[in-house]
C-alpha cells in the first residue's frame, strides 16, 4: 500500500498568523467529540485556533483510499474498492492580503515616522482594519506573532519557545486584550449626551485646566493643562473632540450620569462579545452594582468623569473600538464584524442606532477637525498619500490611556475613517505602553493608509 501525504503551508508566516490560527494532532477528546461529517482518524490534524477552528469542518477533505487485492508474492491482482479523496470547501475570507502584509511590515521594519523615538519592533502592538458599510474585516493584526508553520510541522522547540515568552505572541491582542480606552472613547459620549438632549452642540463648557471636586478637592485635569500647562477656554462639542478636551467630557459626563454613559456604551458594542465566532471578549463598563459588587466601595462623580474620557475601570478590546468608530463612518449603522467576504450568500448584519442626523453631524465634524491643524490628530493634517497636491479628509480620533503597568507609558489609540465624504476604510490602532496616540499610533494608520490609496491610484 502506497500513501500519498499531505502538508499544509502558510506561506505568508506570521503575518497572518492570528487570524488564520494553526492546526494540531487531534487528541483522544478531539476524536470522541467531533461533530463534523467527515470523521477525524486517528493522527488527523485539527483546527485550534482561528480560521482554521472556526471553518475546521468547511475545510477537512474527504480522504481517499483503495483496497487492493495482491497475490501470494505481494503483487497486484485487482482493485477491490477505491474512493477518490475530496479536497475540503474553498473558503474567501474578506481580508486584504497586500493589507494585512503592509501592516506587518509597517511594525517589524520600524518604518512609521513619529516625532518622538519608537521602536515599534519591541512593542505589542494590535491593528484591525474593516469596511464600514458591511462589518467586513480587511485586516487583524496582533504583534508580537508567531509562524503557525511551527504547529503544522510539529518543531517542538520552536512552539516551546512561543509558549514561555513573557510577550506572548500566541495571544490575540486585537480580539482577547482589554485595555483602557482613554479619548477614543469621546466620540461615543458625545453621541450619548446629544441623544440624551443634555447639552446641545453649540453649548460651551469653560475650561480653566481642571476641576476639583469633594472635601478634599480632589483634581481632574485637562491634558492640556498637565502637559502644557495652558487652557482651551470656552470649548463647544466640536471643539471637545477637535482638541480632546477632558474638562468639557468631565461636565458632559456628570449631566449624563453614569447609567446613560454604560447604556450607550452598550448600544455601541461595549461590555458584548462581538460577534466575530472568534474568540473574544466582551471587555467590561463598568456600574455602581459592579464596583460595589468587586472592590466594595461606592460609585463617585469621579468615576463618572473617568468614564467619560474612557479611563477608569472601563476596558474595550480593538475590534471593539473599530466597530464603534465605523457607526461614525456609516450614517449610524452598527455592523457585526465579518470574516467572509459578501457575496450572494453572505449578507452584512448591520442595524440602525437610530442616531439623529444632527448627532451624526456634529460628531463627524469634531472628529473630522481632529485630524485637521487644530486638533491632535497632527499626522493627518497634511495627508497626501497619492502626491496630486490634494489632502484626503478622515475623521480620527486619538486616545492616551493610562496603563496603570509598570513602564509607567500609556497605551496609544488612534482610530479614524476615510475618506471622510465617502468613507471606505475604518483603522484603529493599539500600542501598549508605548506613549501618546496622536505621536506612536498614528503613524502607524498612515503608512497602512497610504499603501491603501496609493494603490487605488
Amino acid at each position: 500500500m502506497q500513501t500519498k501525504k499531505f502538508r499544509r503551508v502558510y506561506p505568508n508566516g506570521s503575518a497572518f498568523a492570528h487570524l488564520l490560527g494553526y492546526r494540531q494532532i487531534a487528541s483522544e477528546a478531539n476524536l470522541k467529540e467531533d461533530a463534523c461529517k467527515e470523521p477525524l482518524r486517528l493522527n488527523d490534524k485539527l483546527g485550534v485556533k482561528g480560521v482554521e477552528k472556526l471553518f475546521e469542518c468547511d475545510l477537512r477533505p474527504i480522504k481517499g483510499h483503495e483496497l487492493i487485492e495482491t497475490n501470494a508474492q505481494g503483487k497486484f491482482v485487482k482493485t477491490v474498492s477505491k474512493v477518490e479523496p475530496v479536497s475540503g470547501k474553498d473558503i474567501t475570507l474578506s481580508i486584504d492580503a497586500e493589507l494585512q502584509q503592509r501592516a506587518h511590515e509597517v511594525i517589524v521594519q520600524n518604518v512609521p515616522k513619529s516625532d518622538i523615538e519608537v521602536d515599534y519592533p519591541s512593542k505589542k502592538i494590535s491593528v484591525i482594519g474593516l469596511k464600514p458599510h458591511t462589518g467586513e474585516i480587511l485586516l487583524m493584526l496582533s504583534y508580537p506573532s508567531f509562524d503557525p508553520q511551527a504547529f503544522e510541522d510539529t518543531v517542538r522547540t520552536e512552539i516551546q519557545t512561543y509558549l514561555k515568552d513573557k510577550a506572548q505572541p500566541l495571544y490575540n491582542r486585537a480580539l482577547l486584550g482589554t485595555f483602557p480606552p482613554g479619548s477614543v472613547f469621546k466620540p461615543m459620549v458625545a453621541a450619548a449626551g446629544l441623544e440624551e438632549k443634555v447639552i446641545s452642540p453649540t453649548e460651551t463648557i469653560q475650561d480653566n485646566g481642571y476641576i476639583e471636586v469633594g472635601a478634599n478637592k480632589q483634581r481632574f485635569h485637562n491634558w492640556f493643562y498637565t502637559k502644557y500647562g495652558r487652557t482651551d477656554g470656552a470649548v463647544n462639542m466640536v471643539m471637545g473632540l477637535q482638541r480632546s478636551n477632558d474638562i468639557y467630557f468631565y461636565k458632559l459626563g456628570e449631566k449624563l450620569g453614569n447609567d446613560h454613559i454604560k447604556a450607550w456604551a452598550h448600544t455601541f458594542g461595549f461590555g458584548n462579545k462581538t460577534g466575530i465566532a472568534l474568540d473574544d471578549s466582551p471587555g467590561l463598563v463598568p456600574s455602581d452594582f459592579w464596583k460595589r459588587e468587586r472592590i466594595g466601595e461606592k460609585w463617585y462623580l469621579g468615576d463618572t468623569y473617568n468614564l467619560s474620557i474612557g479611563q477608569g475601570y472601563l476596558l474595550v478590546t480593538p475590534l471593539q473600538m473599530a466597530l464603534a468608530s465605523a457607526v461614525f463612518a456609516q450614517d449610524g449603522q452598527f455592523c457585526l464584524p465579518q470574516l467572509l467576504k459578501i457575496s450572494n450568500t453572505i449578507t452584512p448584519r448591520c442595524k440602525s442606532l437610530n442616531l439623529e442626523q444632527e448627532t451624526l453631524k456634529v460628531v463627524r465634524e469634531g472628529m473630522k477637525k481632529a485630524c485637521e491643524s487644530g486638533g491632535t490628530g497632527w499626522p493627518f493634517f497634511t495627508f497626501e498619500p497619492v502626491k496630486t497636491g490634494e489632502r484626503i479628509e478622515v475623521g480620527c480620533k486619538t486616545g492616551t490611556a493610562q496603563s496603570h503597568l509598570e513602564s509607567g507609558l500609556p497605551h496609544a489609540w488612534f482610530t479614524i475613517f476615510a475618506p471622510f465624504e465617502k468613507p471606505e476604510i475604518v483603522l484603529t490602532i493599539l500600542v501598549e505602553e508605548s506613549g501618546e496616540g496622536s505621536s506612536v499610533a498614528a503613524p502607524i494608520a498612515k503608512e497602512i493608509l497610504t499603501t491603501y490609496f496609493q494603490r487605488s491610484e
